[in-house]
């Protein structure tokens, strides 16, 4: 399965779908906060995110990594190499700005 661009919403089945291509039970995904769009299905968060900034012209400041476990009642996991940004206040794998943290979860759910 290729890294897709995600603008409109998808639902749990599909995530389930995608999940099964994959990694079984997670789908990683990367999410640009400004412009409400992610990039799902790489291996990886930076290949994500390297398709957002090169096709969607996405910003390093606001792409976050995050894992989606679909069969799962917490669906996001805020936890990505990408996530280490310290010139932007993050200093973790994990998110650690409330404020993004839900931006996220408002594209995501």
């Amino acid at each position: 399965m290729g890294i897709q661009i995600i603008k409109e919403a998808i639902t749990r089945k599909e995530l389930i779908d995608m999940a099964k291509k994959g990694f079984g039970d997670l789908v990683k995904a990367v999410i640009d906060i400004d412009q409400k769009i992610m990039a799902m299905g790489g291996e990886m968060h930076a290949d994500e995110e390297a398709v957002l900034m090169e096709k969607e012209g996405s910003q390093r400041k606001n792409t976050w990594g995050v894992n989606l476990y679909p069969k799962e009642k917490d669906l996001i996991e805020y936890d990505s190499i990408i996530n280490i940004k310290p010139f932007y206040g993050n200093q973790s794998r994990n998110i650690e700005d409330e404020k993004v943290r839900e931006e996220i979860k408002d594209i995501v759910c």
